[in-house]
Order: structure tokens, then sequence, then C-alpha cells
């Protein structure tokens, strides 16, 4: 069952993506910039050019706490209220960067 959910999710946000993917991405801009350049507060890695997929398992990792050095305690609190429609958005929106 949860990976029907899990497929269904994706399905819906490749569809129709979140009327807030650009405002959610707002909140990345103000440590990554505006197209995921920056080394957030000089210590993260820069996501520009990262893929989905790999976008995914970090938002996802840093909401579950798996994933993140230095910035983990910083991230877990930016993704902690994301639903997974959200983080996909801000997958495909970091990926075309």
């Amino acid at each position: 069952a949860e990976a029907v959910k899990t497929e269904t999710v994706a399905k819906v946000a490749a569809a129709a993506p979140s009327i807030n993917a650009k405002a959610l991405f707002g909140a990345c801009a103000a440590c990554h910039g505006q197209n995921g350049e920056k080394a957030a507060l000089g210590k993260s890695q820069i996501i520009k050019g990262w893929d989905k997929a790999k976008v995914i398992a970090a938002l996802n990792g840093y909401k579950d706490g798996s994933y993140g050095g230095v910035m983990k305690g910083v991230m877990k609190g930016q993704v902690a209220r994301l639903s997974d429609a959200d983080i996909a958005d801000l997958a495909k929106q970091i990926a075309a960067k």
C-alpha cells in the first residue's frame, strides 16, 4: 500500500506542481541563492546541478534525520513541514537550475 501511495504522490506532483513550489524555493534561496549556487551559511554543499533523485533523497533524509552533516539541525527544521509533493516540486525546480 505504501508503494502505491508513493507512486500516486509522485504522479500527482509530476502532473500538477504545487502552486507554492516557487514560494517554497524562496525559503531555500535565502541561504542557497536564487539558482542554488551558494554554500548555505558558507557550510553546505552547492545544490545547483543536483538531479531530482539526489534532491529528494537529501530532503527526505533531512526530514527523517538520516542525512546531513553540519547543516543537519538547520535543515531538519526547514523540511519538517514539507509534504512528499512539496519535496518533489522542489526537486524538480532545483534540478532545473
